[in-house]
Formats: C-alpha cells, sequence, structure tokens
C-alpha cells in the first residue's frame, strides 16, 4: 500500500512532536541585585526558542522556566541569562 507524500509528511510531523513534553525548572540567578534585573533576565530566556512561560522571582533570587524539551534544554537556558549578564543553575526539575 502506497501513502501519499502529503499523508507521509502529516504522519512524520505528529510523531515528531509527540515526543514533545513541556518540562519546568528552577533557576537560581543569585546576581540580580535591583529590582530591574528581573526583566533582563525574563527577556533573556523567553528569547530562547521553545520557553513557553518565565517567571521571574527578585526576592528569591530564581526563575522558573517551563519549556518544550524538544525544542531546548535547561543548559541553554543557563546559558541565555549568562549572555545577559546573570550566571544561573539548576536548582529544580519537573517534568
Amino acid at each position: 500500500m502506497k501513502l501519499p507524500v502529503a499523508t507521509l509528511v502529516v504522519l512524520a510531523t505528529s510523531i515528531g512532536t509527540s515526543w514533545a513534553a513541556p518540562r519546568t525548572v528552577t533557576l537560581s540567578v543569585p546576581t540580580m541585585d535591583c529590582p530591574v534585573c528581573p526583566i533582563t533576565v525574563k527577556k533573556a530566556l523567553t528569547k530562547v526558542p521553545g520557553v513557553a512561560q518565565a517567571d521571574v522571582n527578585f526576592d528569591e533570587r530564581e526563575a522558573t522556566v517551563t519549556f518544550d524539551d524538544a525544542k531546548t534544554t535547561a543548559e541553554a537556558l543557563t546559558k541565555a541569562t549568562k549572555d545577559a549578564g546573570y550566571p544561573s543553575t539548576v536548582v529544580g526539575s519537573s517534568k
């Protein structure tokens, strides 16, 4: 049985996205030292492809990020904050 090319493309696309899973990580960002810093950190995180949401808490010096683990990684998130001038480390993770 031969399938039309369009059907194969749809099947391949849906199979590829079925493996994607939302993941949430908490990043420690200890160098945030003023109330404006979270704005920069959030901008850097939301520019990473695959990030669905980024919440930055100045008082806790943490960022909680929800992202598509098929499009990005926790390492890419920490790189984004570092490149913005705010090095971070992963302190928590959940799927």
